[in-house]
């Protein structure tokens, strides 16, 4: 499965915008089914699990739109899934290597005091800080990023 993030647009068949329905849609399109859904309540959130992968996606809805879809690594290392960002895999780069493609491509990569990474041009934003037992490195810090969130309500 091929998963492309795309700034100001949405994550593979999602689309930022798009109501909860469509939204349900684009997932099965995807062959995801929704697991948790509390979208009635604002701002709302869909959560689809690829049970294979082990791998899961959030929809989070505010006034019925879509606004931001955050994508969690698979826990299944041999998982036959790409999350690209301009062809950059997410979540099989080294999170140093991948930023510092993003910024030699132009984007400013910004760590926060609680551990994220964002690029606030994409409005997107990347985590390493989960419990699953991800690869590490020496130094026993997680490999790669886990969490990636595309985003249309960045810095509000």
């Amino acid at each position: 499965m091929d998963v492309e993030l795309l700034p100001h647009v949405g994550v593979a068949t999602f689309r930022l915008g798009m109501s909860v329905e469509e939204g349900k849609r684009a997932a099965r399109e995807l062959g995801l089914p929704a697991t948790r859904a509390d979208a009635e309540a604002e701002p709302g959130q869909v959560l689809f699990t690829h049970d294979e992968f082990r791998m899961n996606f959030v929809l989070g809805f505010a006034k019925g739109e879509l606004v931001n879809v955050e994508v969690w690594r698979f826990r299944n290392e041999d998982a036959d899934v790409r999350v690209t960002l301009e062809g950059l895999d997410v979540f099989r780069t080294p999170s140093e290597e991948l930023l510092q493609q993003l910024e030699e491509r132009g984007h400013t990569a910004e760590e926060n005091d609680l551990g994220f990474d964002a690029l606030p041009d994409l409005k997107v934003i990347f985590a390493n800080d989960s419990s699953y037992e991800y690869p590490v490195d020496e130094d026993g810090d997680p490999l790669y990023f886990d969490y990636v969130l595309v985003t249309s309500v960045f810095g509000r």
